[in-house]
């Protein structure tokens, strides 16, 4: 079943806004590598890599669908923060922005009755309200620790625990 003109656009779109997170992420990496918080770097590396993993379920979708996905450029959001806080604040605002980008795409698939896609689109559904408790969960304890160097210190630990786990490939 071929994809719907407006559906292809809008995932097309989709993919641009997926790497755009990815890039967004790495530039926060550098941000946080440069500031001394390795852990808060690794936390955005595995973030960043979720990313690119999304943005691959969302090509490989377009090219089983018989379309040929038309890479965008990508724009650079920000590089520099005021504090990890600002940083984490900047991340919850941006997932923020993907789920209503993937709502978006949820109505179309509806509207347009792409049964496919809506099986795709309910995992990213899923997804995002995770990646949305997930990172105000982080804005949550930075606005608590506040000024406190040992505060800071013992999330960033903490945050340095997370991993990139590529979930196994269908069939597995």
């Amino acid at each position: 079943m071929k994809l719907n003109d407006k559906l292809y656009k809008m995932i097309n779109d989709q993919i641009k806004h997926e790497l755009e997170s990815a890039y967004i992420y790495y530039s926060m990496v550098s941000y946080f590598v440069a500031e001394g918080l390795d852990g808060m770097a690794q936390w955005m590396t595995a973030q960043a890599r979720e990313e690119m993993l999304h943005a691959g379920k969302f090509f490989n979708f377009i090219g089983e669908r018989g379309g040929k996905v038309e890479l965008q450029n990508l724009k650079i959001i920000k590089t520099n923060w005021t504090s990890p806080l600002e940083a984490f604040q900047d991340a919850l605002a941006h997932e923020e922005f993907i789920t209503g980008k993937i709502n978006d795409l949820m109505k179309v698939a509806i509207e347009v009755n792409d049964f496919p896609a809506k099986v795709l689109l309910d995992w990213f559904v899923s997804e995002q309200v995770e990646e949305e408790a997930n990172v105000g969960k982080v804005v949550q304890t930075l606005a608590r620790v506040g000024d406190s160097g040992n505060g800071l210190f013992m999330l960033d630990r903490e945050l340095g625990q997370r991993v990139f786990t590529p979930p196994p490939a269908q069939g597995e």
